[in-house]
């Protein structure tokens, strides 16, 4: 566990990556603003970023999005996180080519084949963020 604190350890991860890549910033920030307008609920994207987090193993990423999702209160249904968590994880181990019964899966905790798509967003999206924080050791 870092003991400097999550606020501090944030401020410092975007001021390295916008001293080191600009861009990459910039695009990270246009795409996570497009994935919090997606139609997946709060509670989902929040355990999509985290799932990609500890996969990716970003330690400020996890630390953020557990402190995040903790914010957003009881998941109203968390038989539908789960499912959205198992599919994220399917989706990075196939690299996207989940079978159709995962799919399916997925989908019969009311999640959409648009739903599906929004999960890649978010799988992109939290690549970049937790990738470049590896690379500039700000995890």
């Amino acid at each position: 566990m870092n003991a400097t604190p999550l606020s501090a350890r944030a401020t410092n991860a975007v001021a390295l990556l916008k001293e080191s890549s600009p861009e990459t910033l910039e695009g990270f920030l246009k795409l996570s603003e497009i994935f919090e307008s997606t139609t997946l609920d709060p509670h989902s994207r929040e355990t999509v970023i985290l799932t990609v987090a500890a996969h990716n193993r970003c330690g400020l990423c996890v630390d953020m999005h557990e402190t995040k999702l903790a914010a957003l209160g009881p998941a109203p249904a968390p038989e539908r996180l789960d499912a959205v968590r198992r599919f994220t994880l399917q989706a990075l181990a196939t690299t996207g080519a989940v079978s159709d019964e995962e799919l399916a899966a997925f989908q019969s905790h009311g999640y959409t084949r648009r739903n599906a798509l929004e999960v890649v967003l978010g799988i992109g999206t939290y690549t970049v963020s937790t990738f470049a924080n590896r690379l500039n050791r700000a995890d």
